[in-house]
C-alpha cells in the first residue's frame, strides 16, 4: 500500500508535504508493506506509474461524498484503468477533521487519540 502526499490546490495546509511526509512515515513505520510517497501532478497519473489500479479515499460526511464523487468520475474519465475506492471513518473519528484538531491544539485541548503522538507533537510545535 502506498499512502501518497499531494498538493491541493483548494487548501492552505499548515504543513508542508515533506513535514506531512515525515508524520506519516511515523505513524506507519510498525505496518508491514505500507510506503510514504508524495505525489506531483495528478494522483490518476500518479497511480498509473506505480502500477497501482486503485486509489483509496476516505468519507466522512456527505459533503466529502460530492467532492470525491467528482474526483473519482474525473479520474476514471483520465484514465478508466484506475478505480477509486472510499472508505468510512470509524463511529469513534467520523467527525473529525484537521480544523477541529488545529483548533483543539491552538487551545491547549488533548489530541490524545484523535490523532498519532507525532502529529499531535508537531501541531503543538507549530502553533506554539
Amino acid at each position: 500500500m502506498i499512502v501518497a502526499v499531494a498538493a491541493n490546490q483548494r487548501k492552505s495546509p499548515l504543513f508542508t508535504a515533506e513535514e506531512r511526509m515525515s508524520m506519516l512515515k511515523q505513524a506507519t513505520k510498525g505496518l508491514r508493506g505500507v510506503e510514504v510517497d508524495s505525489v506531483e501532478g495528478l494522483v490518476v497519473d500518479y497511480a498509473l506509474r506505480r502500477k497501482a489500479p486503485v486509489v483509496v479515499r476516505g468519507l466522512r460526511a456527505v459533503s466529502d461524498f460530492e467532492y470525491e464523487l467528482q474526483m473519482a468520475l474525473m479520474n476514471r474519465n483520465l484514465n478508466p484503468r484506475v478505480d477509486t475506492i472510499f472508505l468510512m471513518p470509524s463511529q469513534q473519528h467520523i467527525y473529525l477533521n484537521s480544523g477541529m484538531v488545529k483548533e483543539i491544539a491552538s487551545l491547549g485541548g488533548s489530541l490524545a487519540g484523535l490523532v498519532p503522538p507525532a502529529v499531535a507533537r508537531a501541531l503543538l510545535r507549530k502553533l506554539a
